[in-house]
């Protein structure tokens, strides 16, 4: 309802004190702090009741508790205004915010309490559509609280600090913005409220209309600053949680006593994540087989990089029960169809199964190397050598992918390929995200043979291990153009008598 001609509020004529520009309130005959202020305390409309056929009723022109009409016309722009609930157990104080709301000429719609309870009660009604995910017109947008009101608690936390109420409140509705009144003498006990979770305080006998205006406001913004720092912060706390799990989720090798030189690279596809669908392992069991495994999870999501860590974990653990070859495969692919969300899902893999030395446990010393080879549709290693390029292993003998075809019609058949491995020897095992990025503006792929070719160069170049690796990802991601938008997994495994190096 719009202000009375003369910039008052309706009703607001009926209160002494209430006239243009009048301020939000006066002391009361109530304990305080400090001394009195001087000004003349406001007649309490309670202390006269007016009596009725139906018993004793508060005067007519407030309501006990709920809406007073909304103070100025509705913004020209069309947009909601502000619902602002006042906590405020004196009427006549209520009535001058109002007029002091009217008097600033914000669209302000002003709704009464006159305590915690009946303010949880209206904060209640309007809580509901926005969790619903409905409009939130509903919802209160700031609470004006009157610390000099009682706080109506059976038990208060704690009633020596004077902001029980300020603390019951906060406690109940933790989201919407707080302003607190308190007069003059209580100035320190406004800014022990701010210190204690409210947004601002304001002097009583100093505050006018478009003062508590802007402190509404400001309150609003504050509050919502203050959200937006705190979901930010839980955002950071997420991604280093998120970030130390998946670290964690990284197999650690298990090749002590092998002889072998480990390098492994891993970078997923999806933005800010430290997992993907790939993964990979190796491992060495008590009779000095050394088993070593690369696979790939259709996908890019966090779905497909669980799944990928299940596979993981459940192929380490097979290996030690004893399984490997085709059972180890097929126990694997029982694996995914009950991890999997979807029947489409499927995971591509290859598995080198490197069998004992025969001279000392560190393998033999100028002597060839017999492995098994086995391919889930998954690209071929490449075997780098000392005196060739690298080569290519064959795959003509690779099975389908795991998770494409039922175990039990005989399709889903992944027979070994019989590798022998001259003195000196390196394998290169990676994911498919290493050669399918373009080469150039067009759209060719940089493929198997391309990927052999620039490990060529580089090795030329006389680089090993982690620096061989790391310069192809970068001449890699350099052709594409850009960062590779696919997960990729490289492993780099060599003969190294001397001792395990992990890189």
């Amino acid at each position: 309802m719009p202000a009375t001609g003369d910039g008052r509020a309706p009703g607001a004529a009926d209160l002494p004190g209430a006239h243009d520009g009048a301020p939000v309130g006066h002391a009361r005959n109530r304990p305080t702090t400090g001394p009195a202020t001087a000004t003349a305390p406001i007649p309490h409309p309670r202390s006269q009741p007016v009596r009725t056929a139906h018993g004793t009723r508060h005067p007519a022109h407030l309501a006990e508790a709920g809406s007073l009409p909304a103070a100025g016309d509705g913004p020209a722009d069309g947009s909601a205004p502000l619902r602002l609930l006042v906590i405020e157990d004196d009427a006549s104080d209520a009535q001058l915010i109002k007029a002091a709301v009217a008097d600033s000429g914000t669209s302000i719609e002003i709704h009464w309490a006159r305590g915690l309870e009946q303010a949880t009660q209206l904060l209640a009604q309007a809580s509901p559509a926005t969790r619903r995910g409905r409009s939130r017109g509903n919802e209160f947008g700031c609470v004006l609280l009157d610390l000099a009101s009682p706080a109506d608690l059976p038990h208060p936390s704690d009633p020596s600090d004077g902001l029980e109420g300020l603390h019951e409140l906060l406690r109940r509705a933790p989201h919407i913005p707080v302003v607190v009144l308190t007069d003059a003498a209580g100035a320190e006990l406004g800014a022990a409220a701010v210190a204690a979770g409210a947004q601002d305080f304001l002097l009583k006998h100093e505050t006018d209309g478009p003062l508590l205006a802007r402190a509404l406001r400001y309150a609003v913004e504050r509050k919502r600053a203050d959200e937006s720092q705190r979901r930010l912060v839980e955002a950071e706390l997420r991604g280093q949680e998120n970030a130390r799990l998946q670290r964690h989720l990284l197999p650690t090798p298990l090749l002590d006593g092998a002889g072998l030189s480990f390098t492994r690279r891993y970078r997923p596809g999806r933005r800010r994540a430290l997992l993907g669908g790939d993964f990979y392992d190796a491992v060495r069991t008590d009779d000095g087989t050394v088993h070593v495994v690369i696979g790939d999870v259709c996908g890019h999501g966090p779905d497909e990089a669980a799944l990928g860590v299940a596979l993981r974990i459940a192929w380490r653990t097979l290996v030690f029960a004893g399984l490997t070859g085709e059972t180890l495969l097929t126990t694997l692919q029982h694996v995914l169809e009950h991890e999997r969300r979807s029947d489409e899902i499927f995971a591509t893999l290859c598995m080198v199964v490197i069998e004992p030395g025969t001279d000392t446990d560190l393998g033999p010393r100028g002597t060839a190397e017999r492995a098994r080879l086995y391919l889930a549709g998954h690209p071929a290693p490449l075997l780098l050598g000392r005196d060739h390029a690298p080569v290519t292993l064959p795959s003509e003998f690779a099975g389908p992918a795991l998770g494409l075809l039922p175990c039990h019609d005989g399709q889903a058949a992944w027979p070994a390929h019989e590798v022998e491995l001259q003195p000196g020897w390196r394998l290169l095992l990676y994911t498919d995200g290493l050669i399918e990025g373009r080469v150039g503006a067009g759209s060719r792929r940089l493929g198997q043979d391309g990927l052999a070719d620039l490990i060529a160069d580089h090795q030329s170049a006389g680089l090993t291990r982690g620096r061989l690796v790391d310069s192809a990802i970068a001449e890699v991601e350099e052709l594409n153009g850009g960062a590779l938008t696919d997960d990729v997994a490289v492993l780099l495994l060599e003969r190294n008598p001397v001792q395990l190096l992990l890189g």
